[in-house]
């Protein structure tokens, strides 16, 4: 089955469109271009900011034109993760989705319904002319995955409307009310190497198979993170077999858990089986403790060629100290929200280049003081060691309001579509709401979407039947908005 038979034919194939265009974040060229053209090809208004962010706008049906417009938002980037043996290019290659059962995924690189589903679902709204409405104002925004600057540079007065659908969350049934503020660590340490003695064997050392995932979403499933699982080898290999490194790469984006690190090491031919049966004792443990968790993790040795050079024994030990002693994953849950994640820390990568290495980490709570605190400690961690630390400001959480009009019209939306209660919720992970309400401080806004799982990470996919309920309940809410 293709990806354009699904039901509710009118998402499924402009999200087939979606797939066949490039958008990382930061470089959303190709899909600014193409959201322009739809507006264009079907005369609808729009307008673009400098940012890229663009606003489509569809009339409302005749006799409806007193109500007031409805703004529908989501972001056009996505995250742009693929498995180490996956040939892909995100900045030319089209994403190739299959249709597995009852979940649509990609091969081998994250699906982009984070979220594709949302813009695909804007643009559907934008040509069906099957059911009545007032004004609707459709919003695409850029790089909400690497730093938000969309939302955060939106202007007064960009669209019209005081009540916003985020279609961005991952839950089908659930709303959301609130998010996570957020905010990144960067870290650098100034290169500083030494020549590579004789009478080393060159090792390959990998940690693997890692589900990862959203650093706010699954932060709180126990996941390992490869970085914090390497480092904490590389610390037991250096006392008990003398391993020295000369680089040291492990995940890929702020917002992703790692899954995956590669460390080339030497250590001396006379360890040479000693620091095999150290790797295999060390991942058994680790295996255990994860086997619920990340069943499929594994690590692997192999000899490589020789590096032209091995970090400085100081540097080694300042960066691997720093790396374990830094804290990740949950720091505290919410005391008001039942199994809400109040506030978290990720570990997100660490990169080795020829004049440094570069760590990156970020950090989330739904309270603004423990959020900075956290990331403080992450600064401490890495500054009293000698690297240099860059704190940055990060963006705003999104207080709950459970007595939003919008809120109370999704509710009665959803017992009357599914009979059932929709569940009304906060959420770990950042959206641009809290941000919209900086400029828009009367934005009366909610989030929902289908059901989404392993965003962020190769194992992304959307359960195909919560894409009709997801659709059913935007055309509802939109056509009683107002009403």
């Amino acid at each position: 089955m293709k990806i354009t038979d699904l039901e509710p034919k009118a998402i499924w194939q402009r999200f087939d469109e979606i797939t066949k265009v490039p958008r990382p974040s930061k470089h959303e060229e190709q899909i600014v271009a193409f959201i322009e053209n739809f507006a264009k090809q079907h005369s609808l208004p729009y307008k673009k900011d400098k940012c890229g962010n663009i606003v489509i706008t569809k009339a409302a049906t005749a006799g409806l034109e007193k109500r007031k417009p409805i703004v529908l938002q989501s972001h056009i980037d996505m995250v742009c993760e693929k498995n180490a043996s996956k040939q892909h290019n995100f900045f030319t290659d089209p994403i190739e989705t299959i249709v597995d059962g009852e979940w649509l995924r990609a091969n081998g690189t994250t699906l982009g319904a984070d979220d594709g589903i949302g813009v695909a679902a804007e643009l559907a709204i934008l040509t069906d002319d099957s059911f009545a409405h007032g004004p609707i104002e459709c919003l695409f925004t850029v790089d909400e995955e690497t730093g938000l600057t969309g939302a955060e540079n939106i202007q007064e007065g960009f669209f019209s409307g005081t009540a916003l659908l985020n279609l961005d969350s991952e839950d089908e049934g659930e709303v959301y009310v609130g998010c996570a503020g957020g905010c990144t660590t960067k870290i650098n340490f100034a290169l500083e190497t030494e020549p590579l003695p004789t009478g080393l064997l060159s090792l390959r050392i990998v940690a693997t198979g890692l589900q990862g995932g959203h650093s706010g979403g699954d932060i709180h499933l126990g996941r390992g993170n490869a970085n914090k699982i390497m480092a904490n080898f590389i610390a037991l290999a250096s006392e008990k077999c003398g391993l020295r490194i000369a680089s040291f790469d492990g995940g890929n984006l702020h917002n992703a858990i790692a899954r995956e690190a590669v460390v080339v090491a030497t250590v001396p031919f006379a360890e040479r089986e000693n620091i095999r049966i150290l790797l295999n004792n060390y991942t058994a443990d680790v295996q255990e403790q994860l086997s619920a968790a990340d069943p499929n993790f594994n690590m692997l040795l192999e000899t490589t060629d020789a590096p032209s050079a091995l970090l400085s024994q100081g540097l080694q030990q300042r960066l691997i100290s720093a790396l374990i002693a830094c804290p990740h994953g949950v720091i505290a849950m919410s005391k008001d929200i039942p199994d809400l994640v109040e506030t978290s820390t990720n570990l997100a990568s660490v990169k080795t280049t020829t004049d440094g290495i570069y760590i990156g980490t970020s950090q989330r709570s739904s309270v603004e003081s423990a959020k900075v605190a956290v990331q403080q400690q992450v600064a401490k961690a890495f500054s009293n060691v000698g690297a240099a630390v860059e704190c940055c400001e990060g963006y705003p959480g999104w207080t709950p309001n459970m007595q939003s009009p919008l809120l109370h019209l999704a509710q009665e939306s959803y017992k009357r579509l599914f009979n059932a209660d929709v569940k009304v919720k906060a959420i770990h992970a950042g959206l641009e709401c809290g941000l919209f309400l900086e400029k828009y401080p009367n934005l009366d806004m909610i989030s929902f979407g289908p059901t989404l799982r392993g965003v962020h990470s190769p194992d992304e996919k959307v359960e195909i039947r919560t894409v009709q309920m997801f659709w059913d309940y935007l055309i509802d809410i939109v056509s009683n908005y107002e009403k």
